[in-house]
This record gives C-alpha cells, structure tokens and sequence, in this order.
C-alpha cells in the first residue's frame, strides 16, 4: 500500500498501523525516523493524512524553537522536584539549551483525534533529561504546528488530557 508522502507503507498487523520506511525528520534535526499512521485504512477524509504529513515533513527546526519557552516551563516544574545533589538533578538555563537536552522518538504516530475537533495530529513521545520517568511528548495540529508539550500521556490536546475545553489551545499546562 502507497500512502502519499509516505510512499510504500509496511503494516503493523499486532497493531493494526501502517509504517513508512526510515527517513530524517528536518524539524527533529534529521533525526531518522518512521512515521506510524493509525486509523488510515478506515478515515473517509485521507487527505487529512496527507496534509498532516506533508507538513509535518516540510516543518523545519523553527517549529520546535517556537515552543522552547513551553518546553522550559516543563522542565522548570519537574525540576522543582529535585536539587543539585540529585542524581536527577539537570541545570537548563535558558529555553534555547533545552533542546539539547531531548532525546527524539523514532516513531512520530499520525492519527486523527477521536473527539473534539477530530483534526490529525501528529504525536512523539520523547525522552528527556529531567524527566526519565514520563519523557516529553511533542504534538503537531495537522502536522505543521505544535499545540501540545508535556509529560507523555497519550493525550492529543490538553484539552482532552484534562477533559477542559478552554484548554483545548494551551500548549503546556503548568503543574
């Protein structure tokens, strides 16, 4: 099966998902990756799909920079937690050294909101330095921008996570 942007996609039978091969990822640094695309075969609007991914594909680093306050903030919550004696413990000073301190997944997950705005969204969970634990998930509205940093938790908007709407364009809720 050829899914546009994708090209010719493998199925994940266990899971029921489609995986493209392995590519770098420009707004992950050229990370290599293979983006996953769950519920596909079943959407009426697969173009949807397709613009996600087209953007997602064409998005550069400034994306990520655009959010690096937010990210911040998240490390600056759980770091609260710890002190520099802690094995844990990371000194960030600024937003701009945040990045250096994530580690990007290597399956960047498309699917389409079940509820709420039903919009496709492209999801990624991470490793970070200062949360071992719940890592940090990054997620892309319609690929192209992110709407959505925090502790991963599966959830697409914070909106849904904390079932709020007048959450729905938060980015990162503060703990």
């Amino acid at each position: 099966m050829e899914i546009p942007g994708l090209g010719v996609v493998e199925e994940d039978d266990a899971a029921g998902w489609w995986l493209g091969s392995e590519r770098p990822i420009a707004v992950l640094g050229g990370t290599l990756c293979r983006i996953v695309v769950e519920g596909y075969d079943e959407d009426e609007n697969k173009q949807d799909f397709h613009r996600a991914i087209a953007n997602f594909l064409a998005a550069d680093e400034a994306v990520l920079k655009a959010v690096s306050s937010e990210v911040f903030a998240y490390y600056q919550d759980m770091v609260a937690y710890t002190s520099p004696g802690d094995e844990a413990y990371v000194r960030i000073s600024s937003p701009d050294d945040v990045w250096s301190h994530v580690q990007f997944g290597y399956e960047p997950l498309v699917s389409r909101h079940s509820y709420g705005d039903k919009r496709v969204y492209v999801s990624l969970e991470c490793n970070c330095d200062w949360e071992p634990e719940h890592g940090l998930q990054i997620v892309f509205r319609d690929g192209s921008r992110v709407c959505k940093v925090g502790p991963y938790d599966g959830h697409l908007t914070n909106g849904s996570a904390f079932d709020d709407e007048s959450l729905q364009e938060v980015i990162y809720r503060r703990l």
